[in-house]
């Protein structure tokens, strides 16, 4: 069974799953999940993209205080969700944060926006730093709550395995060896160390 993809925008990802247009989304828990089962997979770090030459650009690292006297932009699909959000808001919000990154190379102000984003975005007039002190955003997979079919189950099963906290990927110890294997790894261990081995089972003769 060939697996489908489909891109959809922040806003649409969990009404498309509600609605069976899709049957997983990847998507982030800060949009409204009600009636969905959600898996979380990983935690992104949070960036402010900034002009190429902008002052923050000297640092590898920002902290939100270096932000406070920044006029900063918030997209009416942010999907951050940074609630005391550090910087000054521009009055202005742009519909999208693609029509967001365009204001921030026009110099109106920076965009705090999850990595992926930034470098989804990513032009040559625009740079990113990562703030060391902003929360992170959460990535998860949703699908409808209840049974489901029996390739989206296997799917979700997939999923499950592969977090860190399941056996699934985890080193196995190898079959035990025989005692006859233990005997000849232990005549090789004293062969590379300069010493005589005999052949298990017979007694060394005495000389006469």
């Amino acid at each position: 069974m060939p697996l489908e993809l489909r891109a959809v925008t922040a806003a649409e990802a969990a009404a498309d799953v509600r609605a069976g247009a899709v049957d997983v989304a990847i998507l982030r828990p800060s949009a409204d999940t009600s009636g969905l089962a959600v898996i979380p997979l990983y935690e992104e770090k949070t960036v402010a993209v900034v002009p190429t030459g902008h002052i923050l650009s000297a640092a590898d690292e920002i902290t939100a205080a270096d932000l406070d006297d920044e006029p900063t932009l918030l997209p009416e699909d942010d999907v951050v969700g940074w609630g005391d959000a550090p910087g000054v808001l521009v009055e202005h919000r742009p519909e999208t944060t693609l029509a967001a990154i365009e204001l921030v190379a026009a110099g109106i102000g920076v965009l705090i926006v999850p990595q992926s984003l930034a470098r989804l975005y990513h032009r040559k007039d625009l740079t990113y730093r990562p703030i060391a002190d902003a929360p992170t955003c959460p990535v998860a997979l949703a699908f409808l709550e209840g049974q489901q079919h029996e390739l989206v189950e296997e799917f979700i099963g997939i999923v499950r395995g592969r977090k860190a906290s399941s056996s699934r990927g985890q080193s196995e110890s190898g079959p035990k060896r025989t005692a006859r294997e233990k005997t000849l790894a232990k005549q090789a261990a004293r062969a590379a160390a300069g010493k005589v081995a005999r052949r298990p089972g017979r007694a060394g003769r005495g000389r006469r």
